[in-house]
């Protein structure tokens, strides 16, 4: 078994991340992590060409977060190993683009509209460097005197349900699960225990049938358990005795960010190992 440990989400500038892929891996390296999985929303960053590659003796795996519907509960699946070459997965992530274009346009108008500003996409393009996310509007609002921190600005504005959110477009779990299985990769639920579940044992029967790998039962949750619908102890133990693997990760987007926790979450490299087992398409 090889040593070490893994932070198997974190973002970069590709998404809503601070950071690029080689600060992520410099950040890795200082956290004394052997491998990192770059999990951007919707997008793979440009500057990963292969499903796995080390990068100043840091693993960095190709993956991505993508948001999905899972029967009428919003959450998101993540891919790990999978090609950036794949054109099926690109041209998916390219309809996701636009998807979060047109959402950003609509949040932007509800902005003039609910808070008497003047905001422009061209505003919200300057602070960002890929995909177009709520915390790139978050930070305009900052710089624009209009709430004095990212807190504010989820909380007054743009959460589910405030005056500035607009819903995205999302496609069926099934679709992406197998999306990301054509592209090499394997799947896992992202911080399923902040998922709004009315049935866990039907749910994970769900996602069993649809073919999904894992369950991110390792994350960084709030310490008071503040949003939690599942205890991640109870949810481990439901999940493995269906038979899914388990991923972790800190969910770091970086210094100056909505979460800066890279290696907050450190799961065993044997993990990392069970995942390449699990391949649809071996390395």
């Amino acid at each position: 078994m090889t040593p070490g440990y893994a932070d198997l989400h974190v973002h970069t500038v590709a998404s809503d991340g601070t950071v690029t892929v080689a600060e992520q891996v410099s950040r890795a390296k200082a956290a004394a992590l052997s491998c990192i999985a770059m999990t951007d929303h919707d997008v793979i960053s440009g500057d990963l060409t292969e499903r796995v590659t080390t990068i100043r003796g840091v693993e960095v795996i190709a993956g991505v977060e993508i948001k999905a519907d899972f029967d009428g509960v919003t959450g998101e699946v993540l891919g790990y190993f999978v090609d950036p070459g794949d054109g099926e997965l690109r041209s998916f992530l390219a309809g996701m683009e636009t998807a979060r274009l047109e959402r950003m346009e609509e949040m932007i108008r509800l902005c003039r509209s609910e808070l008497k500003i003047e905001v422009g996409l061209e505003d919200v393009r300057e602070v960002a460097s890929g995909n177009l996310g709520r915390p790139h509007l978050a930070r305009v609002l900052v710089g624009k005197g209009v709430v004095a921190d990212f807190s504010e600005a989820f909380g007054r504005l743009l959460k589910r349900g405030a005056p500035c959110y607009a819903p995205i477009e999302k496609d069926d779990f099934r679709e992406v699960v197998g999306i990301v299985h054509r592209a090499g990769g394997v799947t896992s639920v992202a911080h399923p225990c902040l998922m709004r579940i009315d049935d866990w044992d039907a749910f994970l029967d769900e996602l069993r049938a649809a073919g999904v790998d894992a369950l991110e039962t390792f994350y960084a949750y709030d310490p008071a358990g503040r949003g939690l619908t599942i205890e991640p102890r109870i949810l481990r133990t439901m999940a493995e005795k269906r038979g899914f693997l388990l991923t972790g990760g800190s969910d770091d987007h970086g210094p100056d960010s909505t979460k800066e926790s890279i290696g907050a979450i450190r799961i065993p490299y044997e993990r990392v190992e069970a995942l390449r087992r699990a391949l649809p398409i071996p390395l």
